[in-house]
């Protein structure tokens, strides 16, 4: 997943951002509402972690205004105030969850799972296109008779293969999905990483479309 995180406070910010990225995510890190509101229009996310005391523009006026412009982006609220109206007004702008200050990371990371699951319009926690199947809590996949524990990128990228079975991704797109803005992109990755998931799961889980890029195949009807 690549997820917009939207927080003002540097210790925070660093915190989540590292536990992020361990948990397979990409992440990108603005500081303010503008900026934030900036970067939603050029770039692809999956989901959006907002806190609420922003410099510039606040995330109640963001939340309103990226609703009012039809942008349907999960957005889960984390933020200190715990008031019941400040809760209720935030979900009432659309934000899809909220979460106080301070948060376990791990129950963030359900909550991000969650939000885009359903986003998604599945009910199941695991990901499938009815030949393999991936389990984000534990980074498990299953191909037949096989299972086993992918790395970090591994399933960083099968994840986006399998949120949209029958859909080519580029290799740019795939880097996308892997790496943050400040992390350096390592050469040939993704065909590095997709001859490792073939040699634990089989050569036909991904399959190359020549000249455009990967994809898995779509569920069989």
């Amino acid at each position: 997943m690549r997820i917009l995180l939207v927080e003002d406070d540097a210790m925070i910010g660093e915190a989540v951002s590292l536990f992020l990225r361990d948990s397979a995510c990409a992440v990108d890190w603005v500081k303010d509402g503008v900026t934030a509101a900036q970067v939603i229009e050029t770039g692809e996310y999956q989901a959006m972690l907002l806190d609420l005391g922003l410099p510039r523009r606040d995330g109640f006026e963001l939340l309103h205004r990226l609703r009012q412009a039809g942008n349907d982006l999960p957005v889960i609220i984390i933020t200190a105030r715990d008031s019941i109206q400040d809760r209720i007004k935030g979900l009432d702008l659309g934000a899809d969850d909220y979460m106080i200050k301070p948060f376990d990371l791990n129950e963030l990371i359900a909550r991000l799972r969650a939000v885009v699951r359903r986003h998604g319009g599945r009910a199941a926690p695991w990901l499938t296109n009815g030949t393999v199947s991936l389990d984000p809590a534990s980074h498990e996949a299953h191909h037949g008779d096989v299972t086993v524990t992918l790395s970090a990128r591994e399933f960083a990228l099968l994840h986006t293969l399998l949120l949209a079975p029958g859909t080519i991704f580029s290799r740019t797109a795939l880097e996308e999905r892997i790496y943050g803005w400040n992390e350096e992109v390592e050469s040939n990755v993704v065909d590095f990483l997709i001859h490792s998931i073939r040699k634990k799961l089989g050569g036909d889980v991904i399959k190359n479309i020549r000249g455009a890029g990967w994809l898995v195949d779509k569920p069989r009807t």
